[in-house]
């Protein structure tokens, strides 16, 4: 009999929807799945202005944010939560609805939310996916989840010291696209000539043609990712393109991130969960010009462990770590590609999903 796995997803950050939608690519052969966002689903209105929330309190005042991120540290989260009933209602539905084998969650609340639906419900294996690195908030450790997939083994010895029983902690990689395990990368012996550098754009407009500026200041050409900020950002971005003839790609969303990070020989962006993963992935390094204080730090700290990447959150600092990659025929460049080699996890969601599958209780 094929098992069905529910996979719980949320919209709050792209590292839990990005998560879920590559694992949904990797289990869909051997199980019948079915992914949902039971906040979206629950209260769509109130789900919505968290969201825009979230994004602008990150982009414009990430003080404020890790001050929020670091307090829920003493929340109790066995206890339902204020004004999320209907989120928790959803969850409550998808189960006698679905009647899955076991549960998959990306978002740390929701095993919390199950945990307490089984009551009424017969128990099943939950699964946490966890999707930060290293800094791992307490709502991932503490749920009550049967195990938790990590990225790396740096942050299964964090869950370690949190009093998480080995035989509960899984290493299988972020699940970042299936399409990376088979796409070439450019290997570590490479021309730089020309240099492609992939760069991801906050919201925060002003800083964009400084960024830009500093970029160019080398020999390089740069391919430009407004995403979400198509809107804010094109007019600026292309009076850019016109101001440098030949050195700038736009482009706006698109569905080709493995490709083109693993055609690119540098990536600049913020440091969320699946923008470090997938670079990861790529053996692509990375610069890190944006960081969420609190969930991103550890992220940024697995690639300084790898010696991968590194922060440059001014234009200067850009310049600067740009500069030290190309010297003597990028020797700092090639030294990462070779260290990403051996750390990189592209098949991280086909491992994921084979740990998934062994612990439904089909054959």
């Amino acid at each position: 009999m094929t098992p069905k796995i529910l996979i719980l997803s949320a919209s709050f950050g792209d590292g839990h929807n990005s998560a879920a939608r590559n694992l949904v690519q990797a289990l869909s052969k051997q199980a019948e799945v079915l992914m949902a966002d039971p906040c979206k689903i629950g209260n769509p209105l109130i789900n919505r202005l968290l969201c825009r929330a979230y994004r602008e309190v990150t982009t414009y005042t990430p003080r404020i944010w890790a001050w929020v991120y670091r307090s829920t540290d003493q929340q109790d989260f066995n206890a339902p939560l204020p004004f999320i009933g209907q989120t928790e209602d959803t969850v409550g539905s998808l189960l006698h609805e679905f009647r899955p084998d076991l549960i998959v969650t990306t978002y740390p609340l929701y095993p919390y939310m199950v945990e307490r639906h089984f009551t009424s419900y017969p128990r099943t294996p939950i699964i946490t996916v966890i999707t930060d690195s290293i800094e791992i908030n307490a709502a991932w450790s503490h749920s009550p989840s049967d195990h938790f997939l990590v990225t790396d083994h740096h942050t299964k010895e964090g869950l370690l010291l949190q009093k998480i029983p080995a035989r509960q902690i899984h290493i299988t990689g972020f699940p970042v696209s299936p399409r990376f395990e088979h796409l070439p990368k450019i290997p570590a012996t490479a021309t730089l000539k020309p240099f492609h550098i992939l760069f991801f754009p906050t919201a925060r407009s002003p800083h964009l043609s400084k960024i830009i500026h500093a970029i160019l200041s080398h020999e390089v050409q740069v391919t430009i990712v407004l995403g979400r900020n198509l809107r804010r950002l094109y007019k600026k971005t292309h009076a850019l393109k016109k101001l440098f003839p030949g050195r700038i790609k736009i482009k706006g969303w698109t569905q080709n991130i493995p490709e083109l990070l693993s055609s690119h020989h540098l990536v600049i962006g913020k440091a969320g969960g699946a923008t470090v993963h997938e670079a990861i992935a790529a053996q692509c390094p990375m610069l890190v010009h944006h960081i969420i204080p609190g969930q991103e730090e550890g992220n940024i700290e697995l690639l300084e462990r790898y010696k991968s990447g590194s922060l440059a959150t001014t234009p200067e600092m850009i310049q600067r770590s740009i500069g030290a990659l190309l010297e003597n025929d990028g020797q700092l460049w090639r030294e990462q590609k070779s260290r990403l080699a051996t750390h990189a996890k592209p098949a991280a969601a086909r491992h994921a999903a084979e740990l998934i599958l062994s612990k439904t209780s089909h054959p």
